[in-house]
C-alpha cells in the first residue's frame, strides 16, 4: 500500500484488472473499456478450445495493439499436460518471448518448470487450476518460479487476507464470471460424458445440462426436479459477482482482479470491463481517511445496476463471505433471462457513423450508446444507409450501415458498444406487424 500522507489512514495502491480476450476483436473491446491488461490463449496449450483463440500472427498483432494502449498481455499454457503434449512445448514458448508478451498462465508443474528453464525473463502467473487454498501451497509456487499466484476459487475474504500476510509473491484473483461446480475447473464430467476433456481445453459444460435425479438407496429422499418441463440443472452454479466486495479486496492488497470470460460476447466483455473500471476509479478518489473503514464503502447503485444487464446466471459471492448452499444454484435453466443485448459496434466515427450489426435492427427503434466511462446516451435510430449509400429499413447481423441517430452520435469512437432493452425491441416488432 501507499501512504498519502496523511497520518490518519492510508490509500491502498489499486490492483490490475484483468480482462478476457478470446480473439482480437475482443481483445479490442476489453482495452477499450479499460482493462490495465489481458489474457489470452494461442491454438495449442490453452485450456479454452473453443475460444477462438489467437493464430501466432494474430496473437503478435494483439500484443502490438494492447502494448500501444499501455496494457500487457498474458498467455495462457495451462493445459493438464500428458507426455504427447510437450511435444512443441519450448518452441512456442520462445515464440511467445520474441513476440514479447507479459507473462505465462500456466497450471502444470512440469510446464512450469520447462518455462522457467527456457524462457526465464517470462513472468509466470500460476493458474487457478493448480488450486492454490493456503499460504504453504502458496510458498511452494513461488519457490519454483511463479511470481503470480491466482487463488483459487473457493476462498474467503479471511483466508486471501491470511494468505496475502504470509507471502510475497502477486495475488490474483477472479471477481467475475462463471464458476465451475468442481475445484476450481477440476471436473471430469465432460470428459466421462462427452469424450471431451476439461483438463485439455475442451470442456463441453456438461454442468449446464438440464438433469433429473434418483438415488435408489434413500427413499423418502427426493431431490427437488421438476422445476420447469425440461427437467433440473442441478450443477448449473450462478456466475460470480464481488463487485460489491472491491474495497476489502483492494484493502486486503490483492494485486490483480481477474474476470472470466473468453468465451463470452464482447458485450459482455465490454460491459463488465466497464463497470469494473468505474469501480476501480472510483475508488481510487476515495481519501485515506475513507479507507480506515474498507466495510462502510459503498458503490455509486448505478454500477451495481449496469452489471447486472451484463450477466448470464445471476450472481453469487461464492465462498468470500461463508461456504455457498443451494440458493447459489440456478436450478429452473441454463442461463437467466437476459434484459439487454447488443445491436452494433461501431467501426468508423461520424456524425453518421458506420457500424457493424450484432442484432437484426430497424429504423425507428430506441438504442442506446455505452460509453467508455458510465452513462449511456439514449438514441433514435432515424435512418440507415449500406455502404453504398442505399437507405435501408432492416439490417442484419453483419452487415456495415451508416447509422443516422436522434441526438447525432458524434461522441461515439471506434469499438464502442451500441445497446438495446430487449423489452424495447418486443414491444417495436409487435407495433411493425401491427
Amino acid at each position: 500500500m501507499n501512504k498519502n500522507g496523511s497520518h490518519k489512514g492510508v490509500v491502498p495502491v489499486l490492483p490490475e484488472l484483468l480482462a478476457p480476450a478470446g480473439n482480437y476483436e475482443k481483445l479490442v473491446t476489453a482495452v477499450h473499456y479499460g482493462a490495465d491488461a489481458v489474457y489470452l490463449g494461442g491454438k495449442i496449450f490453452s485450456l479454452r478450445a473453443k475460444a477462438g483463440n489467437f493464430s501466432h500472427q494474430a496473437m503478435q498483432a494483439g500484443v502490438l495493439y494492447a502494448h500501444a494502449h499501455g496494457v500487457k498481455v498474458y498467455v495462457t499454457v495451462n493445459i493438464i499436460a500428458h507426455n504427447s503434449d510437450l511435444q512443441g512445448l519450448e518452441e512456442y514458448l520462445f515464440g511467445l518471448q520474441q513476440i514479447q508478451v507479459d507473462g505465462l498462465i500456466i497450471s502444470d508443474p512440469g510446464i512450469l518448470a520447462i518455462a522457467h528453464k527456457i524462457v526465464p525473463d517470462l513472468p509466470i502467473h500460476l493458474s487457478t487450476q493448480a488450486n492454490v487454498t493456503n499460504h504453504a501451497s502458496a510458498d511452494f509456487w513461488l519457490e519454483q518460479g511463479a511470481g503470480r499466484l491466482n487463488l483459487a476459487r473457493e476462498l474467503s475474504l479471511e483466508e486471501i487476507r491470511e494468505i496475502r500476510t504470509k507471502v510475497t509473491g502477486e495475488l490474483e484473483i477472479f471477481v467475475h464470471g462463471a464458476i465451475c461446480i468442481s475445484y476450481s475447473g477440476r471436473c471430469m464430467l465432460s470428459s466421462y460424458m462427452t469424450g471431451r476433456d476439461a483438463n485439455q481445453g475442451n470442456c463441453a459444460h456438461p454442468c449446464r445440462y438440464s438433469y433429473g435425479l434418483v438415488e435408489e438407496k434413500r427413499p423418502g429422499e427426493y431431490f427437488p426436479v421438476e422445476e420447469d418441463e425440461r427437467g433440473t440443472y442441478i450443477f448449473n452454479s450462478k456466475d460470480l459477482c464481488l463487485l460489491e466486495m472491491l474495497p476489502q479486496l483492494v484493502m486486503a492488497g490483492v494485486d490483480s482482479l481477474k474476470i472470466e470470460g473468453r468465451m463470452k460476447s464482447i458485450f459482455y466483455v465490454g460491459g463488465v470491463v466497464r463497470v469494473y473500471r468505474a469501480a476501480l476509479d472510483y475508488l481510487g478518489q476515495l481519501s485515506a481517511l475513507e479507507w480506515l473503514e474498507p466495510d462502510s464503502i459503498r458503490l455509486p447503485e448505478e454500477l451495481v445496476q449496469e452489471i447486472q444487464k451484463t450477466g448470464t446466471r445471476g450472481a453469487t459471492e461464492n465462498f468470500i463471505k461463508e461456504r455457498p448452499g443451494a440458493s447459489e444454484m440456478i436450478y429452473s435453466s441454463s442461463r437467466t433471462v437476459q434484459t439487454y443485448e447488443p445491436v452494433a459496434v461501431i467501426r468508423e466515427t461520424g456524425a453518421t457513423p458506420l457500424v457493424e450489426i450484432r442484432n437484426t435492427v430497424f429504423a425507428g427503434e430506441q438504442i442506446e450508446y455505452m460509453n467508455r466511462t458510465m452513462g449511456v446516451l439514449a438514441l433514435k435510430i432515424i435512418a440507415m444507409c449500406n455502404e453504398e449509400g442505399r437507405e435501408i429499413t432492416k439490417a442484419n447481423p453483419g452487415n456495415r450501415v451508416l447509422l443516422k441517430t436522434e441526438p447525432n452520435l458524434v461522441s461515439g469512437e471506434v469499438s464502442g458498444i451500441l445497446r438495446r432493452k430487449k423489452a424495447q425491441r418486443h414491444n417495436y416488432t409487435q407495433e411493425k406487424d401491427a
